[in-house]
């Protein structure tokens, strides 16, 4: 599950690297169209808006990766390391069970007749194609919080 993890999380960092890199293009373009040329991109807003919200699904699931979301620790500093294993168990499985009821929904809600009808405004795209990292990005969360617990249960990991 680790090496599932890891290339999961290989693909993500790479991704996440193009869709910055292809929202700053698009976006310096804008503004040089805008103030340079006259000649405003009307398209540009709403890709930014898509490639934004990648970038934060993909992001959040590589910040459940490497344990990097803000926490209160204060109880488990101060607690016996069995006590501190059977917690960080217990909170690995609840974010398992919400990962999946928010993948199950996600996929429910793409898959709607509401979505599959649904086209984007300037660039005319079918909206399932930027709403599918929704699901895409609860399914790496999920493989990434999985690795997670494997790494605690099998060597005591309880940092």
């Amino acid at each position: 599950m680790n090496t599932l993890s890891a290339g999961i999380a290989k693909f993500e960092k790479g991704l996440a690297i193009v869709l910055i890199f292809f929202m700053a293009v698009f976006m310096t373009t804008s503004v040089l169209f805008r103030y340079f040329l006259n000649a405003p991109l009307s398209w540009v807003g709403e890709i930014s808006i898509f490639l934004l919200i990648w970038i934060t699904f993909i992001g959040g699931s590589l910040g459940l990766k490497y344990k990097s979301q803000a926490s209160v620790t204060i109880l488990l500093d101060n607690v016996p390391f069995l006590v501190k294993k059977v917690l960080h168990i217990i909170g690995h499985l609840i974010m398992i069970s919400f990962l999946l009821l928010m993948l199950y929904y996600s996929m429910k809600w793409i898959t709607s007749s509401g979505v599959s009808y649904q086209r984007a405004n300037s660039v005319n795209i079918p909206m399932w194609i930027p709403y599918t990292v929704v699901p895409l990005g609860f399914a790496c969360a999920f493989v990434h919080i999985t690795a997670n617990l494997t790494t605690i249960v099998k060597e005591g990991e309880a940092k």
